[in-house]
């Protein structure tokens, strides 16, 4: 079994990373798998924070490759700013200056084959880490952080991805907030993304853009509905009208925001809110054995 879903959401706060951390959990204990939390997150990842027994036990840098320009050697015949996509390199010949500005390169590699003379040449520079945090139960957690000032989130996601142990059953990645493409270079090889939405004109705007950019991608996806009770209907309105899969609503419930907020989402969870994640996994493991079975048999 490998298999990958995505918790994504349009707008920040809609309770996005508790479904992650809590799915994490109960498929572990329900599903009997190996199952791996990611928080692809990486410019604000949070989801370690609710493991406090969590010990790290792995880092490493991620690094991008940055080219230079040799004045040397340049004859400031503007080639590589001609071919870089991104604006990254400001060549003024007069000047006789010739630079990359590695906030915008996006080390595609384009300049040093516009380059003729041999001028260019590349660094390692860090953009970020990715840490391996054990838990007490599941196969842990694996964060990305990004270096502060970096833009490079898409290729950062894309390094943490591959270090996904291969030995992963089921892999939960907690993806950014919103559309961008972070959130496409999270969900783009999953099997199955969630969306959490919550029941406000807020939510239900931010999920409509996000329902369009699966279908953009072509990726089966349900709707969670958080903090169900507040708000209005419309957003039931708008997943009945387009026949989007509800997998499930979870109640809003004072105590459980408290518990939350103090980083809990384990011990004291009431009641009617672990039967609500109860329920969401049960429809989450028929369709992950429907999928086993249907990928096995075209095998």
């Amino acid at each position: 079994m490998d298999y990958k879903i995505a918790i994504a959401s349009g707008k920040g706060g809609t309770g996005k990373t508790t479904v992650a951390v809590s799915l994490y959990r109960m498929l572990t204990r329900e599903f009997e798998a190996i199952v791996q939390l990611v928080d692809c997150d990486v410019e604000e990842p949070n989801d370690v924070i609710f493991f406090p027994e969590a010990e790290k036990i792995g880092e490493e840098d991620v690094l991008q490759k940055i080219p230079q320009i040799d004045v040397t050697k340049c004859t400031f015949c503007r080639a590589c700013a001609e071919y870089c996509a991104f604006n990254a390199i400001v060549v003024l010949p007069t000047a006789r200056f010739a630079e990359v500005n590695p906030s915008l390169c996006h080390s595609c590699g384009a300049c040093l084959e516009a380059c003729q003379q041999g001028a260019i040449s590349e660094y390692d520079q860090m953009i970020g880490k990715i840490s391996d945090f054990k838990t007490s139960i599941g196969e842990g957690v694996m964060e990305g952080r990004l270096r502060i000032g970096s833009s490079m989130q898409t290729m950062f996601i894309k390094e943490l991805k591959k270090k996904v142990p291969s030995g992963a059953e089921i892999t939960i990645y907690d993806a950014p907030p919103g559309t961008s493409c972070s959130v496409v270079e999270t969900t783009v090889n999953s099997d199955y993304v969630l969306l959490v939405t919550e029941p406000t004109p807020f939510g239900l705007y931010d999920l409509k853009l996000t329902v369009e950019l699966m279908h953009d991608l072509n990726k089966e996806f349900g709707v969670i509905v958080n903090k169900a009770g507040l708000g209005n209907d419309d957003i039931y309105h708008f997943i009945e009208e387009n026949n989007i899969d509800l997998v499930g609503e979870i109640p809003f419930v004072d105590a459980f925001a408290t518990t939350y907020a103090q980083g809990n989402l384990d011990e004291d969870m009431p009641q009617e809110i672990t039967d609500a994640f109860y329920a969401i996994v049960e429809k989450l493991k028929f369709r992950i054995l429907v999928d086993e079975r249907d990928n096995h048999t075209q095998r």
